[in-house]
């Protein structure tokens, strides 16, 4: 399937993106792709640690949800939509797994952490070096957070979701995302004082980005639109 190339549907909202898509054209679901990647990737990311896996189960994600698309209701966002579908996703593979042993790791949510690797100052080589090495401790140390405070974290404080878009999305109270919140600061607090995650942690870089939108297009029905 031929991608998405023109600028000017851009300034498209999701839910007129969703509805142009539902009325046959086909195409434009590369841009709902390419919107959210880097959110879903983080959410799948939170429970799966095999890159290829967490790949596997994006593609899935984003068929089953071009398969449910008619179910989406253009009042509520996409993302927290899509988020849902991809843990379901990612839950239903590590059952596969044999990974789980009771119910669903659905998670709280999260405030906010101090910015270290916010900062956006010219760095020196050096400077980079410790940034990267920063980096790398963050991802290590969050990945040693259980998953259903794992997920919290990375929703409010890497993707800056609301604490009431974290409720719809992992169906939890919103004491309970404040609680699990606060527990994996505390968590990651007793290995990285005054360290913090931005957006670079768990980055879903460009190269991967558009492998996974072709993947997915190809196996799109062709577009009905003339």
């Amino acid at each position: 399937m031929k991608q998405l190339t023109a600028t000017n549907y851009t300034e498209l909202t999701d839910a007129e993106v969703v509805t142009r898509v539902l009325a046959g054209e086909v195409a434009l679901y590369e841009l709902l792709m390419r919107r959210h990647n880097q959110k879903l990737y983080r959410v799948v990311r939170s429970y799966l640690k095999q890159e290829q896996e967490v790949e596997d189960v994006m593609q899935d994600t984003y068929l089953k949800a071009f398969e449910k698309l008619y179910q989406f209701r253009s009042d509520a966002l996409f993302s927290t939509w899509l988020i849902r579908i991809g843990i379901n996703n990612a839950l239903a593979r590590l059952r596969e797994q044999k990974k789980l042993s009771t119910g669903k790791l659905l998670l709280d949510q999260p405030d906010d952490f101090s910015h270290l690797l916010n900062q956006t100052n010219p760095m020196n080589p050096e400077q980079l070096a410790i940034r990267q090495e920063i980096k790398e401790l963050l991802e290590k140390a969050i990945d040693g957070i259980p998953a259903r405070y794992r997920i919290v974290y990375t929703l409010r404080e890497i993707e800056d979701m609301s604490i009431q878009q974290i409720t719809e999305c992992l169906d939890l109270t919103e004491s309970n995302v404040k609680v699990r919140l606060h527990r994996a600061k505390a968590m990651l607090k007793e290995s990285l004082f005054k360290l913090s995650v931005n957006r670079e942690v768990f980055e879903f870089g460009n190269k991967r980005c558009d492998a996974l939108a072709e993947r997915v297009l190809n196996a799109l029905p062709p577009d009905r639109a003339a």
